[in-house]
């Protein structure tokens, strides 16, 4: 065993099994398609569906128990995902802090997630500092493959991405007249699963997570887990509402909703667990 650093974090057995049956399966087997892995959506919000008080603010809403459940949930997915814009707000490590995990106890990497990071304009300017690159030097995560529409990436941010072991992956990003973009969920992980990572898990921010759930790319998702903190958060905040669905009347109908629904009280939160219903 190697020496496990201050911030690890403890996640006691018996919290981890009322989430077992809604985990990637272990043995490696899939339960849908082959050539797509296994995806989780989770999140922390507040009552009022906000994942942060307003764009581009961090916001802390899990209580600590809440927050290590969500470092063992990266320990049981090969990949972590989140959009740009979280990377720029919060500068994270995107590892796993579960004692007994790579780099916390445990040997290499074993238990620690590779960060997925949807780019599309190839803005995220890190440099060796960025904190997930630290962990990396450290032996304590992996370096992120970055998704990008870009043909050509910044020269200086490939040459340091690779130094430490990740890489751009470039897809078609379409980018609409409203500087919106769009890509297609099913490409992007049928790649991620050519590449060996059999399971994902969606941890933000509000614009990655409400365009997955939207009608054309939730049937993608296995597993939902939500952190619900017991506060308000105000308006204006960044909420979790993907966009609205239509019947052949023009009469809005639901986007969707969840089947197989456990609620568990957790500290001072509740956590949500289900799947999409289809």
């Amino acid at each position: 065993m190697s020496e496990v650093p201050s911030d690890a974090l403890d996640f006691p057995d018996s919290d981890r099994k009322f989430l077992e049956p809604h985990l990637p399966p272990q043995n490696g087997e899939t339960t849908k398609d082959s050539n797509l892995p296994f995806t989780t959506v989770t999140f922390a919000m507040s009552l009022d569906a906000s994942l942060a008080i307003s764009p581009g603010v961090r916001t802390v809403l899990s209580g600590p128990q809440s927050k290590a459940m969500t470092h063992y949930l990266r320990s049981r997915h090969d990949a972590i995902l989140i959009g740009v814009g979280t990377a720029l707000a919060d500068d994270p490590g995107l590892n796993c802090r579960i004692k007994g995990v790579g780099g916390y106890g445990g040997e290499c990497l074993q238990g620690q997630p590779r960060p997925i990071i949807i780019d599309p304009m190839a803005r995220w300017e890190f440099t060796q500092e960025a904190k997930i690159l630290k962990l990396v030097k450290e032996g304590r995560g992996r370096a992120p493959y970055i998704i990008t529409g870009k043909q050509s990436p910044p020269v200086k941010q490939k040459q340091i991405l690779e130094e430490h072991g990740g890489k751009y992956i470039t897809m078609d990003i379409v980018t609409t007249e409203n500087g919106a973009h769009r890509f297609d969920w099913t490409v992007l992980f049928k790649t991620l699963k050519k590449k060996g990572l059999n399971s994902i898990m969606i941890e933000g921010g509000g614009t990655i997570i409400n365009s997955l759930l939207g009608s054309s790319s939730q049937a993608l998702i296995d597993s939902v887990i939500i952190t619900i903190a017991p506060t308000w958060l105000g308006q204006g905040g960044v909420v979790v509402s993907p966009e609205r669905r239509y019947d052949g009347g023009g009469n809005s109908i639901p986007v969707s909703r969840l089947s197989d629904v456990k609620w568990y009280p957790f500290g001072e939160d509740v956590v949500l667990c289900g799947k999409i219903k289809q």
